[in-house]
């Protein structure tokens, strides 16, 4: 099966860019792990990211804003030595900064598809070199977030965040998956 040029031939990898990159999210609990995830993936390979998410899950409450939210330094500190995740204080810290921001959201989902007007956009590229890295819809998402709170949500990370949420659609138009989700226009947020 043909695939967007960036996915391995890992089956983990395989298996996110058939079922998860790009296919709209609407789930509160679903894209405040995204957001986390987007986060610890700065600076790294989405797959290192990827094969740890398992245990993010297990040891970051299920991504549970709530009870990340109250997280303290000394759990912080007992993470920093857990080696099946990225050790890293600063990311583990916007956690819980963005956990708390994300709950002062009256809709956190309605915030973050508000850069897209609620619908997905559907892109058309041909292939990885035109598809961008950065957006003007991800710079005001960026800086409404900052604004709100949130941290480790810069331009990058917040264009990664829309296309892996199915915010923007960016499987290249050679990829099997793209047909699939060029053909599906979810309905705006009311």
């Amino acid at each position: 099966m043909p695939r967007c040029v960036w996915c391995t031939d890992d089956p983990l990898y395989s298996a996110y860019h058939d079922h998860e990159w790009g296919v709209p999210q609407r789930d509160a609990q679903a894209l405040f792990e995204l957001l986390l995830l987007e986060a610890f993936q700065a600076g790294l390979s989405w797959i290192t990211v990827l094969k740890k998410r398992e245990r993010y899950r297990q040891v970051l409450f299920g991504f549970d804003p709530q009870r990340l939210a109250q997280m303290s330094d000394e759990e912080i500190e007992v993470l920093m030595q857990d080696p099946g995740i990225i050790r890293n204080r600063l990311k583990l810290k916007a956690a819980r900064q963005n956990a708390q921001a994300w709950l002062q959201q009256d809709d956190p989902v309605a915030l973050l598809w508000s850069f897209v007007d609620g619908v997905s956009r559907i892109n058309h590229f041909n292939e990885r070199s035109q598809v961008p890295a950065i957006t003007p819809q991800a710079e005001a998402m960026s800086r409404a977030l900052k604004k709100a709170g949130f941290t480790f949500v810069g331009p990058t990370i917040c264009y990664a965040l829309m296309q892996a949420s199915g915010m923007v659609m960016d499987h290249t138009t050679d990829c099997d998956s793209y047909p699939r989700l060029a053909g599906t226009m979810p309905t705006p947020i009311v």
